[in-house]
C-alpha cells in the first residue's frame, strides 16, 4: 500500500519532469503527506497538463457523503478496472501524482522502523492515480479527490512490504493522461508493463510516524 509520501518540488521541477503547463495550486513542500490531506496531482485538460490540489482518498461521484474517502486512499491494480468504486475513474479520470519518495514500515507492532523509498536516480517520479468529482446534493459544493493505484511489490523492496504504489515509467505519462483513451483493455497493460520496479531505500527517524512532523529531517537517513 501507500500511506505516506513526499512532495517537495519547485515549479521548474514539475515543468521539466512532468510537462506541467498550467498551475492551479500552491506548491509548498511536504515531507510527510498523509491521507485526507490535499495533495498535488497532474490532470490533462484541453491539451494541457494542469497541476491541481485534490483530497487524498477518492470519493466516487455516486457516494452519499465524503466519509468513504477515508477508506479509498489506494486502489489495487488487479481490480481497478472492474471495482465499482474505481472503474469510472479508471476509464475517464486518470492522473499523475508526483512524488519524491514514499515511506514504508517494517517490524513488530509497536516497534516498527520507517524506511524512505525512492528510485535509484533520486529524480521525482509519478504514481498512477485516479480522480473524481463529488457534488453535495444539499449545497452543490464540489469535492475533488484522488487515489493511488498499488501493485505487488517489486523484488527490490519486497522485504519491506508485499505491496507498493504503481510508479509509472515517464514514457507512459502521456498515454496515462490521455482523456481520449478509455478502453480498459488498452489501459490495463500500462499497470503491468509501463511501471518502474527498481527502487532503493534507507531507514529514517520514527519522527515521521507523526504527521505533525513535516520537514527535511523526515527523509534524513539514520543508523540502526
Amino acid at each position: 500500500m501507500c500511506g505516506r509520501f513526499v512532495q517537495n518540488f519547485t515549479f521548474e521541477t514539475l515543468q521539466d519532469n512532468f510537462n506541467v503547463q498550467t498551475v492551479d495550486a500552491d506548491i509548498p513542500p511536504s515531507y510527510n503527506v498523509a491521507p485526507t490531506q490535499e495533495i498535488l496531482t497532474i490532470i490533462r485538460y484541453d491539451n494541457n497538463n494542469k497541476l491541481e490540489r485534490l483530497h487524498w482518498g477518492l470519493v466516487p461521484f455516486w457516494a452519499k457523503d465524503i466519509s468513504i474517502g477515508n477508506r479509498m486512499i489506494n486502489a489495487r491494480a488487479e481490480t481497478v478496472s472492474s471495482k465499482p468504486s474505481f472503474r469510472n475513474a479508471f476509464k475517464k479520470h486518470r492522473c499523475l501524482i508526483p512524488a519524491g519518495g514514499f515511506y514504508e514500515w517494517k517490524g513488530e507492532k509497536g516497534n516498527k522502523q520507517p524506511f524512505y523509498i525512492t528510485i535509484p536516480s533520486g529524480e521525482p517520479f509519478a504514481f498512477a492515480g485516479l480522480w473524481e468529482t463529488w457534488t453535495d446534493k444539499d449545497d452543490e459544493s464540489v469535492y475533488k479527490s484522488c487515489t493511488i493505484i498499488t501493485t505487488s511489490a517489486s523484488d527490490s523492496i519486497s522485504e519491506l512490504h508485499n505491496r507498493m504504489p504503481v510508479i509509472l515509467d515517464p514514457n507512459f505519462y502521456k498515454q496515462w493522461l490521455d482523456v481520449e483513451l478509455q478502453d480498459a483493455k488498452q489501459l490495463e497493460p500500462i499497470l503491468k508493463d509501463g511501471i518502474i520496479h527498481d527502487m532503493k531505500y534507507y531507514p529514517v527517524s520514527t519522527r515521521v510516524n507523526s504527521v505533525k512532523n513535516n520537514d527535511p529531517n523526515c527523509i534524513k537517513p539514520v543508523e540502526l
